[in-house]
């Protein structure tokens, strides 16, 4: 038996944990020296998890309880299939998944941490081909490739790029466009080949992400560890802020009239929870009440801002969050199944948790939960319900 346990499961959220020399092969010659290492020149503690994890290959036993139950062990580097997609095949197996997006976990961060535009876009491009390469092993793999949206037209080329070498999504900063709005008619062309592609655009914790402004750090206290012990993760207040960017793109993206001009296009909002969705839809309607009569653009609207939400972007919640009851609230259209393996944050059993918070929702909006939303997202072929 499988972990889903027979049900039809699309898994919204995953990573590969990258290896040091994950982006190597791609990476221009021109522009090598724009990018940092991925891990540094000196040797850390990533390094000793990596040898551990590759040493195991030949070591029988070691594969067998890799492979026990890997949805509840180790997590990480060391976790079966977090750099080898033979492993991660076998892992979708033993899942069960239909499908899964992979997200990067470090492999960002060359091109995050450039000095130049040029920088940047060969950062994003190593990365993008590192992921197609990953994922291309397995159709049920879904890379997710970044394209900055700093310059207009670098990313349509980039997005071209990721498109051809077969990406599943485009992950974009949840920040402003460089100087300007995502919304902005120079971005056009990157929704219009989206929409024409059928692939989604995806705001996902990272790039963009608003935390905890430095001054309220400032508490007389010292800074207390991250989640996982060390330094460079989430806090409390960090958490509680994760709303914040990926509302403001999306306000945007409405008020711009993206979405108007784009009928068809799709997009989603992974691991940055999802209980404020159904009140940031409530808040944009009120605000379209309040200034529809006298802002030209609101009045220019075709529908009110949550229907246009609706119509185009799933959310991903936590596996802490109460599901059931944001259903409830919400509705059955807008939430969507991941597991974030193999990052910790996804817990043990997140299908467990999730199911436990649904004990009240019928099995249709169960069904678009783990499966129909997902589709339409992705521009799948979506069934009728079982």
């Amino acid at each position: 038996m499988t972990y889903s346990s027979g049900r039809i499961i699309h898994d919204a959220d995953s990573h590969v944990m990258e290896t040091r020399e994950w982006l190597e092969p791609f990476i221009e010659e021109a522009v090598r020296g724009a990018l940092k290492p991925l891990y540094g020149r000196e040797r850390s503690r990533i390094d000793d998890l990596l040898d551990g994890a590759k040493a195991r290959k030949s070591d029988a036993a070691a594969m067998e309880k890799a492979f026990e139950n890997p949805i509840a062990g180790p997590k990480g580097w060391v976790a079966a299939g977090a750099f080898d997609p033979d492993e991660r095949r076998r892992v979708l197996d033993l899942f069960g998944f239909s499908s899964q997006l992979v997200f990067a976990t470090s492999s960002l961060r060359p091109a995050l941490s450039a000095k130049s535009v040029d920088g940047l876009y060969a950062g994003a491009r190593a990365h993008n081909l590192a992921m197609a390469a990953f994922c291309g092993t397995d159709p049920r793999l879904l890379g997710v490739a970044y394209v900055p949206l700093d310059d207009a037209a670098r990313a349509i080329e980039e997005t071209e790029v990721a498109l051809a070498a077969g990406a599943g999504a485009i992950w974009v900063s949840a920040g402003a466009a460089g100087d300007k709005s995502p919304g902005h008619p120079d971005f056009d062309p990157i929704w219009a080949r989206l929409q024409a592609a059928g692939k989604p655009f995806v705001l996902h914790i990272g790039p963009g992400t608003q935390t905890q402004p430095k001054p309220f750090q400032n508490n007389g206290r010292e800074r207390a560890p991250d989640l996982h012990g060390g330094g460079e993760n989430l806090r409390f207040a960090d958490y509680v802020m994760l709303a914040y960017a990926p509302q403001i793109f999306l306000t945007a993206m409405v008020y711009d009239g993206v979405f108007d001009r784009f009928p068809e296009l799709k997009g989603g909002v992974i691991e940055a929870g999802a209980g404020w969705a159904p009140e940031f839809l409530r808040e944009l309607d009120l605000g379209f009440k309040s200034f529809g009569r006298t802002d030209p653009y609101l009045k220019a609207m075709s529908l009110k801002p949550s229907d246009y939400i609706r119509r185009a972007v799933k959310f991903t919640p936590f596996p802490g969050e109460d599901v059931g009851r944001m259903i409830k609230d919400g509705g059955a259209d807008l939430f969507m199944f991941s597991s974030d393996y193999p990052h910790p944050e996804g817990t043990n059993d997140p299908l467990g948790r999730f199911e436990r918070t649904m004990g009240e929702i019928d099995e249709d909006a169960k069904d678009r939960f783990y499966r129909r939303n997902f589709e339409e997202m992705m521009g799948l072929k979506v069934l009728a319900p079982a």
